[in-house]
């Protein structure tokens, strides 16, 4: 009867301690999520075998799991950098990002669960000031931020190849500079509108010019040469046949023949 309860409490115990064990096995992976493994007496991180995917896993109870999220992450920055002439420029900038997959293990030993603030960060920010740098405020505020996006992305992108880190893009969404020097850049490309839009009023009425004094010109020409064209006969002929119309029109009237210059006749009458 003793032996009884002693050897219901060594069940229980050994009940616990499977519960425990199991607990401590157990490791489930969430969506969009990796897990690296640490073994603890089996060389520590695991960086020769792809990292735990999704889903519910077991493992020793002593080695250690560490999830990282695997999906497109962003980070934003707000930097000041220098520009060519040595003004100081404010750009807002975000990067999109995500740990290489299969080099997770390499990415935990070496860098850690921080890697954004030891890698990603530094490097989107010495790009950024080395790009920058070759610019002047002018260039920045009107026709560049697509350059210098693209190259703050691939200087960025070079930095990190080899940091186990996969770089997508590089948005540069902002570019601020000191209130006087974009006043003066605005008046200087004011400036510069109004003197396009003044020339181009100035070809335009220069070719209307032209046009009205071709037109002139054809007129001339063609006037000079009807004239050369006409000589008194023909003008004669064409007098006697108006003549003749008006003289068949219904309205009263008198034709005088011979009596006009030339020899042609006069039309006397009402309308």
């Amino acid at each position: 009867m003793d032996k009884l309860p002693k050897f219901g409490i060594a069940s229980i115990v050994i009940i616990i301690v499977l519960i425990i064990v199991l607990a401590k096995s157990a490791v489930t992976i969430g969506s969009g999520e990796a897990g690296v493994l640490y073994k603890t007496f089996g060389g520590g991180v695991v960086t020769d075998e792809p990292p735990l995917g999704e889903g519910f896993h077991i493992v020793a109870p002593w080695n250690k799991v560490i999830v990282y999220e695997v999906r497109q992450q962003e980070v934003f920055e707000q930097l000041k950098v220098l520009s060519s002439n040595g003004l100081e420029i404010q750009i807002d900038a975000s990067a999109w990002y995500l740990p290489v997959y299969n080099d997770l293990g390499k990415l935990h030993q070496t860098l850690g669960e921080n890697y954004l603030q030891r890698v990603i960060q530094p490097a989107i920010r010495s790009a950024a000031r080395s790009v920058v740098g070759r610019y002047t405020p002018e260039q920045l505020y009107s026709s560049k931020r697509d350059v210098i996006q693209e190259e703050i992305f691939e200087e960025t992108k070079k930095i990190l190849d080899d940091q186990y880190v996969q770089l997508n893009e590089v948005l540069v969404r902002d570019v601020t500079l000191p209130t006087t020097i974009k006043d003066a850049i605005e008046r200087k490309l004011k400036q510069e509108q109004e003197s396009l839009e003044y020339e181009f009023r100035l070809v335009t009425a220069a070719k209307e010019a032209e046009k009205v004094i071709i037109e002139a010109q054809g007129k001339a020409d063609a006037n000079r040469i009807l004239s050369a064209s006409l000589t008194d006969k023909i003008l004669q002929d064409k007098g006697i046949e108006a003549t003749l119309k008006l003289a068949e029109s219904p309205n009263a009237k008198v034709v005088v023949v011979g009596s006009g210059e030339s020899g042609l006749p006069i039309i006397l009458g009402n309308n």
